[in-house]
């Protein structure tokens, strides 16, 4: 469990790191997969079954390691490790487009238990919604489930960017929209891609775990602090908001 001592000294870290003392939060980022919607279990049963079927390779382990690319980037590492070369755009639409079929049949469509009460938390802050998806009938259960939050000029998705995550485009065009510096802007990721993109854009960046990858995979890919839990970072935001500084020892 993270203690309110860990996360002042998180937080005081990343602003001695940034130079940026005395800033609070101006705006929050959250990831959709994994984050917002308990998808990711679909997501690799339609990826593996998709692999399988156009004789690539790839494990579960794996759909939650490349989570947050585009689909394009996914399938194009798949072709790369196949067969030496990315996969041609007649290749892509039609593996995605199987891999969209299955996902949209296994799919539960379900919120993971605390996301709205986070973002409803959050409100005071700007939040935008940040994924390298282009899953319409993931991004279509937006406005029903968390109804005028994330209007369309506050998503950014796989269609918005040239470079997905782990590059730190999207992020950067969320910090450009926001109309915020990098460090008053924090995210919450759940995978390795997305720490990655987010942190390299200087967000302050919470990995909340929900997935079968150890915590490790997070905090190596620059993490600020790594939660179990949308409902542990729900305990957390009083922290956050108010910017503790560390104890003194």
């Amino acid at each position: 469990m993270m203690q309110k001592q860990d996360i002042a000294c998180a937080l005081s870290r990343y602003r001695v790191q940034t130079q940026s003392q005395g800033q609070v939060f101006r705006a929050v980022f959250f990831d959709m997969d994994g984050v917002l919607f308990d998808s990711m279990p679909a997501h690799s049963r339609s990826w593996c079954e998709t692999a399988l079927h156009y004789g690539l390779e790839m494990t579960p382990e794996d759909a939650y390691r490349y989570e947050g690319q585009t689909g394009k980037h996914t399938i194009d590492l798949l072709y790369r490790s196949r067969y030496g070369r990315p996969a041609t755009e007649a290749e892509a639409e039609a593996v995605y487009a199987h891999k969209t079929d299955l996902f949209v049949r296994y799919n539960s469509g379900a919120v993971i238990s605390g996301a709205p009460e986070v973002v409803e938390r959050l409100r005071s802050l700007k939040r935008l919604l940040v994924t390298g998806s282009s899953q319409r009938s993931l991004l279509e259960k937006i406005e029903p489930d968390f109804p005028g939050v994330f209007t369309a000029e506050r998503m950014i998705t796989g269609r918005d960017v040239r470079r997905g995550k782990p590059d730190p485009e999207p992020y950067l065009m969320a910090i450009q929209r926001a109309e915020v510096a990098s460090s008053e802007a924090m995210v919450v990721e759940n995978a390795p891609q997305g720490v990655r993109s987010a942190s390299a854009a200087g967000c302050f960046t919470i990995a909340v775990n929900t997935g079968p990858l150890p915590d490790e995979a997070l905090w190596c890919e620059g993490a600020h602090l790594v939660l179990p839990s949308m409902a542990s970072l729900l305990e957390a935001i009083p922290l956050l908001l108010e910017n503790p500084s560390p104890p003194t020892p």
